[in-house]
């Protein structure tokens, strides 16, 4: 049987309510309601991504990664499938759970307190990036993986389709701020641009970053240029 459709996002919902609205009055629209697509700002907790080499080192020959829920974006996903991180010290991290679909590189990516939790010095990177980054032991229920390197802490940033991009007049590899409002507001002053016919307007910052912007529902969030 097949599985139903995904849902739109609330915050793609109320983009289009929002700018039917603008129209039917006749009122200029403000840029946000501009845009082609909503922003979305959403919080990336510790996790992994792996190769289909590693996956079966961990869990089996022949298996793969089951869905366990759908991210935002178009065919990405939270497995059901977690390892245990086994870190600097034997100190471990147990339930790290791994993204989907596998890549063709492993990396652990966490914020800055999971780190110090486990002695890592770790560095701020682009995802991909992991040249001289530090290294770790995986374990699954099938077997241990050794990892030489490819532990960051991933740089805030945002995915963009090229429509988005050209209407913020930026390109992949530069960088806009991000405003968080609220009454623990930040901007960011860094944040990457990722681009990507694929992809939909999302920024993705940690647990860390998160939490100390009080980032939840009803905060205020806009991109600036």
């Amino acid at each position: 049987m097949s599985s139903a459709p995904a849902l739109p996002h609330r915050a793609e919902i109320e983009h289009v309510v929002r700018r039917l609205v603008y129209q039917r009055l006749n009122l200029p629209m403000p840029t946000a309601a501009r845009a082609p697509r909503p922003l979305v700002v959403n919080v990336s907790a510790r996790h992994c991504h792996l190769t289909p080499a590693a996956v079966e080192t961990l869990f089996g020959k022949g298996h793969r990664l089951q869905p366990k829920k759908m991210l935002y974006q178009a065919g990405q996903f939270a497995a059901e499938e977690s390892v245990t991180l086994i870190g600097p010290r034997s100190r471990v991290i147990s339930n790290l759970r791994i993204l989907g679909p596998c890549r063709d590189l492993n990396q652990v990516e966490l914020a800055y307190t999971d780190a110090i939790s486990l002695g890592f010095e770790i560095p701020l990177r682009a995802s991909g990036d992991i040249q001289g980054t530090p290294g770790c032991m995986l374990m699954g229920p099938a077997g241990f993986l050794e990892l030489p390197q490819g532990v960051i802490r991933a740089a805030p940033h945002v995915h963009m389709h090229p429509d988005d991009a050209a209407f913020h007049g930026v390109k992949a590899g530069d960088f806009m701020k991000l405003r968080i409002g609220g009454p623990a507001g930040v901007t960011f002053d860094r944040l990457l641009v990722r681009v990507s016919p694929d992809f939909k307007l999302e920024v993705h910052i940690d647990t860390d970053e998160g939490n100390a912007c009080g980032l939840g529902p009803g905060v205020p969030c806009a991109l600036i240029r």
